[in-house]
């Protein structure tokens, strides 16, 4: 049978309750209806072409739909039977639903905006590991977001200046050393090197305040190497490993959560590179669909942004957060991360907009600090308790020199 563009619009088409429904946002190309722009992305993204085939078997079944258009707001959303799909097979997916529709010449621009995603999808995949659970499994943060920070400058430090920084900040009150997303196995801090010093200090700094510490170790690289940077990590007993998930991929990271499962680790998701798919506004992938892929894939925790208080462009921070929070067939959730330009002055502002269930990362905001690192981790803490305690920082500062001094520095503004 011959298969036409006509065929993959339907206005009145209702969805079945297996398919996977995405919403695009879309301008036309020069001459091209919103109709048939619709129409030519079900077609591209499924089982359509620009010719007319004579096709024998009846594969209209497998036929993506768009059913839903906004004329307004140019906004299409198109239905896809769950057949069209591999079982857990993340790369395929998006080859599918953002792949060459992205470039063709019946739409100037168009933005995957959302999925509706089936449990038929859902499936088959394994998301997060531990999710939230990782405050009071690994760490000694249940009733409090947990703090992260990141030596400061982020890259260029030799491994015993990385690891005095650690130990200072773990012993003022921060949970979580974490590498740059540019760090992995450069000359100046080897990757082994800094992972054996590193939890050598943890350990001591373990049992010198009584808390549990931890490190989000940057494994990042070619697959192979990745995993065995993964097993190192656990040899040397941590519990989390960091990806840099969109510069990887997300095969990379597919492969990676697989070992972590083995291992029992913990994956924390660094979103380096999301802005080239989401910073414009009409065109390419939001960061609530990256999120979405990011948990079907498996991370515990993941950076979503600071809802405008830090130094990063403002986005729906808060409704990102709530999308993976949310149930999904009762797959575990991701714990979201705030990071990007934090410093004590913002973090209540912060946290009434996000709530507690967070990791807050400060780097600059805590080594910055006049008095050291060791006293910019004392002063983010206390800007948390602070919070907790629905004190002012004005007025919690007066008691805590730290915060005091940290409010006098930065104030209360969020750097550019």
């Amino acid at each position: 049978m011959g298969i036409q563009y006509d065929d993959f619009l339907d206005e009145s088409y209702a969805p079945g309750d297996a398919d996977l429904l995405c919403t695009f946002r879309l301008a036309p190309g020069e001459g091209m209806s919103l109709e048939a722009a619709a129409a030519r992305v079900a077609s591209e993204s499924s089982n359509g072409t620009w010719a007319a085939l004579d096709v024998e078997s009846d594969i209209s079944r497998l036929s993506a739909m768009a059913y839903d258009l906004e004329r307004e707001t140019n906004t299409v959303r198109v239905a896809y039977p769950p057949e069209l799909f591999e079982p857990g097979s993340l790369p395929q997916i998006l080859s599918c639903i953002a792949g060459n529709i992205m470039g063709m010449k019946a739409v100037d621009t168009i933005r995957l905006v959302d999925c509706e995603w089936p449990e038929s999808v859902v499936s088959g995949f394994p998301g997060p590991g531990f999710g939230p659970a990782v405050k009071s499994e690994f760490l000694d943060a249940t009733d409090r977001p947990a703090l992260a920070t990141v030596p400061k400058p982020k890259v260029g430090l030799p491994t015993s200046e990385h690891v005095r920084v650690a130990r200072e900040a773990w012993l003022g009150g921060v949970d979580l050393l974490k590498d740059d997303e540019n760090l992995t196995d450069q000359a100046f801090n080897p990757f082994r090197e800094r992972v054996v010093d590193s939890f050598a200090a943890r350990d001591e700094v373990q049992d010198e305040t009584g808390e549990r510490k931890d490190y989000l170790v940057n494994v990042t690289a070619e697959t192979t190497e990745m995993l065995e940077r993964v097993d190192f990590v656990h040899e040397q007993g941590g519990s989390f490993v960091m990806v840099d998930i969109i510069t990887c991929g997300w095969s990379a990271l597919q492969t990676v959560r697989e070992r972590c499962e083995e291992l029992g680790l913990a994956i924390h998701a660094h979103r380096a590179m999301h802005a080239a798919f989401d910073r414009l506004p009409h065109h390419g992938v939001s960061m609530r669909v990256l999120a979405q892929w990011a948990r079907l894939a498996g991370v515990d925790h993941l950076h979503t942004g600071t809802a405008g208080f830090g130094k990063l462009e403002n986005e729906d921070t808060a409704g990102i957060n709530e999308w993976l929070r949310s149930d999904l067939y009762g797959m575990k959730e991701v714990l979201p991360t705030a990071s990007g330009g934090l410093h004590p002055g913002v973090v209540p502002q912060v946290l009434d907009a996000l709530g507690p269930e967070l990791i807050v990362q400060a780097g600059g905001g805590i080594h910055g600090h006049p008095d050291g690192t060791r006293a910019g981790a004392m002063a983010l803490r206390q800007s948390v308790e602070a919070w907790q305690e629905g004190v002012s920082l004005e007025e919690y500062a007066k008691s805590h020199p730290e915060l005091r001094v940290a409010v006098e520095k930065w104030g209360s503004e969020s750097p550019r």
